[in-house]
């Protein structure tokens, strides 16, 4: 069996947090519990104290930010394809994200003003749910680029991707 790296370490236990609590958002709302529609996908104030969350517009998902208080709503995106499932650096200069502009979904960064959206893998599987590293020089995602869902992490600016579970069921 092959050790995680305490880094790593960090990086799969706030990942399986992140999925953990979308489990629990997704039961609340079946119970009925939880009010509206679609729920709405949130990454909690990093730094700069903003709230970066993800709303279907026209049926499309775009990236916005907000201040704790609902105030200062602000839309990042204006893409034609999803973006979703944003995520700030620890620093709160950037916002990692998933999207799909092309054939299959990829993880984006982007700055926390929107500018600067450049896609940090393309393969052929999806990858969804970013999460950086305490320290910002990593980013964990869902991938299912080898066909079941595996948690892999990367560096920030996209390189190195490794592949951190081993999942043959195909299930996260």
């Amino acid at each position: 069996m092959r050790r995680l790296l305490p880094n790593q370490l960090a990086v799969l236990t706030a990942t399986l947090l992140a999925c953990l609590l979308a489990v629990l958002t997704v039961a609340l709302i079946a119970a009925g519990l939880l009010a509206g529609g679609e729920p709405a996908r949130a990454a909690f104030p990093g730094e700069n104290g903003k709230i970066a969350y993800h709303q279907l517009v026209r049926g499309w998902g775009e990236i916005f930010v907000m201040n704790p208080d609902g105030s200062d709503i602000t839309r990042l995106t204006y893409n034609p394809g999803h973006d979703v499932h944003p995520a700030w650096s620890p620093d709160g200069s950037q916002i990692a994200f998933a999207s799909r502009r092309n054939a299959s979904i990829d993880i984006y960064v982007m700055n926390a003003d929107g500018s600067g959206q450049t896609r940090l893998n393309n393969d052929s599987g999806d990858d969804w749910n970013p999460a950086w590293s305490p320290d910002g020089s990593r980013i964990a995602f869902e991938s299912e680029r080898d066909g079941n869902w595996e948690i892999y992490v990367m560096n920030a600016d996209g390189t190195g991707p490794t592949n951190l579970t081993n999942n043959p069921a195909g299930e996260l």
